[in-house]
């Protein structure tokens, strides 16, 4: 481990709320999850499971019907609420819905003031209904201020809509490779960044440019790159995660990320409340940085653990029962010291 990744990972762990007996339900983070069809049931699920087993002290899983069904089954630890609904089309899985989308947004984003953090992505597929419930709800997640992490499908939304993003600091990409070009075609920075990259001495270099040149596209969003390493930046300032993770490239493990880094900014809302004494080591304006750091290691050291005792077998549900021992490995235990 690099000396400056045991730098962050010890900025990062001040924003952990230590557990104090003072505390009570949901202090310690409210997250909601926007996911998941009657198709795709997993990836939700093991986002807002990474969220609880890290440590937010609420999960909220808001889905299809269908989904919620199944979804229900997996674990009784997780609030599911079958709130989405899809278009209607023949031969569909499940019954599509004639509502419109401010309709179907509408018991959604009543749930915000209740929520710290949203994620939207995982699993929830390119229904048009679906996509226009989403971008319904990013906006009033952003006149609320309510911290997003945007994954998967939602980045298609992102693509088609970039207004409602753009400025927002509050906001967390994680694009993959294929969704990172994706991004930089719908924004139209292509030849920006492939001319930022050309300026690189080094790979290391080089993909600092790049995620450099998308945060600046949006005005400051956070983009978190992954790759062999993890490359984090606003547009001003990159952090780079360059922990060991497994070599098994499984699905799913994404959905690991996005859960462990809303529980970090659920952590960040406790932090700017000062629900214990820590001092203020931190600056307002890193704590988002710090957050995706934060889920990235963690991630990281799942994937790590996980291929260890899995190797080629390894699955994403695998990383989910290694998100409190990589914690532990990352952050270790409370500070003893901590002061009410």
């Amino acid at each position: 481990m690099s000396s400056s990744t045991k730098e962050l990972l010890s900025r990062a762990r001040q924003m952990v709320p230590p557990m104090l007996d003072k505390f009570h339900k949901g202090q310690q983070g409210r997250i909601g999850v926007i996911g998941g069809s009657v198709d795709y049931t997993g990836a939700p699920y093991f986002s807002a499971m990474a969220s609880a087993r890290l440590g937010c002290d609420m999960s909220h899983l808001i889905c299809t019907p269908g989904a919620a069904s199944v979804i229900k089954t997996y674990s009784p630890n997780l609030m599911v609420h079958p709130l989405m609904r899809q278009s209607p089309t023949p031969g569909a899985n499940e019954s599509g819905s004639n509502d419109s989308a401010d309709t179907v947004a509408s018991p959604i984003i009543e749930m915000l003031s209740r929520l710290h953090v949203l994620v939207i992505g995982p699993g929830l597929g390119r229904d048009p209904l679906m996509q226009d419930t989403v971008a319904r709800v990013v906006t009033a997640a952003r006149k609320q201020n309510t911290p997003l992490v945007l994954d998967a499908d939602a980045l298609m939304v992102v693509q088609n809509h970039p207004e409602l993003v753009k400025g927002y600091k509050l906001a967390v990409l994680t694009p993959n490779i294929v969704e990172f070009g994706r991004l930089c075609k719908a924004l139209d920075i292509e030849d920006k960044v492939k001319e930022a990259e050309n300026s690189g001495q080094d790979e290391a270099s080089k993909a600092t440019a790049r995620v450099e040149a998308l945060a600046r596209a949006l005005d400051g969003v956070t983009i978190v790159q992954k790759g062999f390493h993890d490359f984090i930046s606003n547009g001003k300032t990159t952090l780079t995660v360059d922990l060991e993770g497994g070599k098994k490239r499984s699905g799913g493990q994404g959905d690991t990320l996005t859960g462990s880094i809303a529980t970090f900014l659920g952590w960040r809302q406790a932090y700017l409340d000062r629900l214990w004494d820590h001092g203020s080591h931190l600056k307002d304006e890193e704590l988002v940085q710090l957050a995706a750091f934060g889920g990235c290691a963690i991630t990281r050291e799942c994937s790590r653990q996980a291929f260890r005792k899995k190797g080629r077998s390894l699955q994403a549900s695998d990383l989910t029962e290694e998100v409190h021992g990589s914690f532990l490995n990352l952050f270790g235990e409370d500070d003893p010291d901590a002061k009410l």
